[in-house]
């Protein structure tokens, strides 16, 4: 009996401060404004309203460090004094990717309709991989993947997919559907070849090696002068690779390339695909959603024939960090790779006409990715992203031509909105490491100035500066100043 009384004590004694979690619910309960929850929404208020005045960057790596006078600990701390340094460490300091100036690698979005379907995924906490526990989380995430799969030209009866955190696991999940569909199995690995281009994205090779396919045979197709994928190379490699007994299973193509948003020839690619029997990836991570356009379709022609295509919201859609998809011409494959049963699940009523994430997918526990999609296109509608994409397009474009009258050097005519560039003062002509040193200087001082922030590659030992214009706050003055800015530089290097 006793201790039965000391475990009830003991119990209220827990409760009383496990409670302390619940407080904020108290606070609206009684319609008060919880503490955190205003600093929350001015912080947000803050940033948004003074967004226009921000750098794009500003290079800062000791701020951060205050953060360590902050650790862990048993008692709680005022919400002002824990914003204030969240302010003190976010704000002004490196990459400020929700600016308009932010023009390197591929830029993300941070739509605010979407944070505020965080907010409420958050804190209803819906679980959204399986429909007998969350029916319409499960079914708001198959209605979007259902458009996205209308959008590549997909059929509507056996297609399929799920949203993922973005590309690195949506091609990951495609590669393991591609080796169970083909029968890829440990024995036969060394003989199994894989082929792409040297602009696919390095994610591919990553996830090969995740994928416990990392001694496949890697084949890189050679590429045309706008670095797309030669079809007759790939079908040629292919033939040689029968005759010497090997098994030629996989074949991706970038639709949109990170470097410089090349297109590879989606139609001769399938047609080579369907003849050796190869299963078809096309890795649109960046360039996906540019089908909202009409010269998007017309570009990526042929993408409904690939057997799985991998797309990012939190790319062409804007979406925030975190938001990705994989979707296949028959979701069956992704089943056939994921789908497991457990004794403690047994309550959960399969529904045939709707499949949840869980049994496609490696997650199981995950955030509810469907709102922050779902909410924007709803308040927004497709018409201003449409407009955004094409805008962002034609906004590259124009800066292909301009840069050209500043006697810059640039790469083939950019295919979405993505495109290289670079200086080469007559006198360092023909000596490749002056010339790249030069356009690196040209990066630094681009950058140190802040108001805009861009990136680099390197192409057959060569660097390029690179144009990266897919934030929706990109518009024709940031374009217009990174133009007078390289103007401004390249005058005064030449000066010095």
């Amino acid at each position: 009996m006793e201790t039965l009384v000391s475990l009830q004590n003991r119990l209220q004694e827990l409760e009383a401060t496990a409670r302390k979690l619940e407080q904020p619910d108290e606070a609206f309960r009684t319609d008060r404004v919880e503490p955190a929850a205003e600093e929350a929404f001015a912080y947000a208020r803050h940033f948004l309203s003074t967004l226009p005045e921000q750098k794009a960057f500003v290079e800062d790596v000791t701020t951060p460090r205050l953060l360590q006078q902050y650790p862990v600990q048993d008692e709680p701390r005022e919400a002002s004094e824990v914003f204030t340094v969240l302010h003190r460490v976010f704000d002004n300091v490196s990459l400020n990717a929700a600016s308009g100036g932010h023009l390197a690698y591929i830029p993300g979005g941070g739509l605010y309709y979407a944070a505020l379907g965080d907010y409420l995924a958050a804190v209803t906490n819906k679980y959204s991989t399986v429909f007998y526990i969350s029916p319409a989380a499960v079914k708001m995430e198959n209605l979007l993947i259902r458009w996205m799969c209308e959008l590549v030209g997909y059929p509507a009866d056996k297609s399929g997919g799920y949203l993922t955190s973005g590309g690195s696991l949506a091609n990951l999940s495609a590669i393991v559907a591609a080796r169970d569909a083909r029968e890829v199995k440990a024995e036969r690995i060394p003989r199994s070849v894989v082929y792409f281009t040297h602009q696919v994205h390095h994610c591919v090779l990553k996830d090969l090696r995740v994928a416990g396919l990392a001694e496949c045979v890697i084949r890189e197709v050679p590429m045309n002068e706008a670095y797309e994928m030669r079809a007759e190379a790939l079908a040629a490699m292919i033939e040689a690779d029968l005759k010497e007994g090997l098994y030629p299973w996989l074949v991706v193509a970038s639709a949109g390339s990170t470097d410089i948003s090349a297109i590879d020839p989606l139609n001769e690619i399938a047609d080579i695909a369907e003849k050796y029997k190869l299963w078809f990836h096309v890795d649109a991570a960046y360039g996906g959603f540019f089908l909202l356009t009409e010269m998007g379709k017309q570009k990526m022609k042929g993408i409904h024939r690939a057997d799985s295509v991998v797309m990012d919201p939190h790319k062409g859609l804007f979406m925030p960090y975190g938001t990705g998809a994989v979707i296949v011409k028959d979701v069956q494959t992704l089943w056939r790779s994921n789908h497991f049963d457990a004794n403690y699940m047994q309550d959960a009523i399969p529904y045939h006409d709707e499949i949840s994430p869980a049994d496609i997918s490696p997650e199981l526990s995950r955030h509810f990715r469907g709102l922050r999609v779902w909410l924007p296109l709803q308040l927004h509608g497709l018409k201003p992203f449409r407009a955004a994409l094409e805008e962002k397009m034609l906004l590259t474009q124009y800066f292909y031509h301009e840069v050209k009258k500043l006697g810059f050097e640039t790469g083939p005519f950019p295919e979405l909105s993505v495109m290289i560039y670079r200086y080469v003062p007559a006198h360092l002509k023909g000596n490749i490491t002056a010339i790249n040193e030069y356009n690196a200087k040209i990066l630094k001082k681009v950058n140190a100035d802040g108001k805009v922030f861009i990136s680099s590659t390197s192409l057959n030992g060569e660097y390029w500066l690179r144009l990266a214009v897919l934030s929706f706050r990109t518009h024709h003055t940031h374009i217009d100043y990174l133009l007078q800015l390289l103007k401004k530089i390249v005058e005064e290097e030449q000066l010095s």
